[in-house]
């Protein structure tokens, strides 16, 4: 099994790297979300319970993937599996599939979890300043080495990069 991270950020007024603000992705980069969906698809995403809660109901669950939520309260999630922890979830992929890509999507808890575990990260730069409350861990450049790509300008107008980092051995 391979576990990845995914993530998109701007930043706010104080440099730190915002994912959220509200349940919400405070932009609209649809090319991120087409990069999600094909890096995605095919594995499983795991996702904390409110990060499933942000996504809108008919994109629940998200199509082409196993999708499996991480709560510490007994809830269920239609059309998901639900694990008590990063640990159970990963279980959870595996059984279903050994050979699996597993997707850790949010929130930044579990992404700084996964980022203890995972050999790529994938991360879109976006060129904005946003407010926001919940933040993208940072990403030691001891540990992790950078691919990135050129900044492009998305069809909203956004800049952006997508970049690529790999677990430094």
């Amino acid at each position: 099994m391979t576990v990845r991270a995914i993530w998109a950020q701007a930043r706010d007024d104080e440099g730190r790297s915002v994912i959220g603000l509200d349940g919400t992705m405070p932009w609209n980069l649809p090319e991120d979300l087409a990069r999600f969906q094909q890096l995605t698809a095919g594995g499983v995403v795991i996702m904390g319970r409110r990060t499933w809660e942000s996504l809108p109901p008919r994109f629940r669950p998200l199509p082409r993937r196993t999708n499996v939520v991480v709560s510490r309260h007994e809830n269920t999630f239609p059309g998901a599996a639900s694990a008590s922890s990063l640990s159970a979830a990963l279980d959870v992929a595996e059984e279903l599939d050994p050979d699996v890509t597993c997707w850790v999507i949010g929130g930044s808890g579990l992404l700084a979890e996964a980022m203890t575990i995972a050999d790529v990260l994938q991360v879109t730069e976006i060129d904005l300043e946003v407010a926001g409350d919940t933040y993208a861990p940072p990403v030691d450049a001891r540990r992790w080495s950078a691919d990135a790509g050129e900044w492009a300008t998305s069809r909203t107008g956004l800049r952006h990069r997508f970049v690529t980092y790999h677990r430094v051995a």
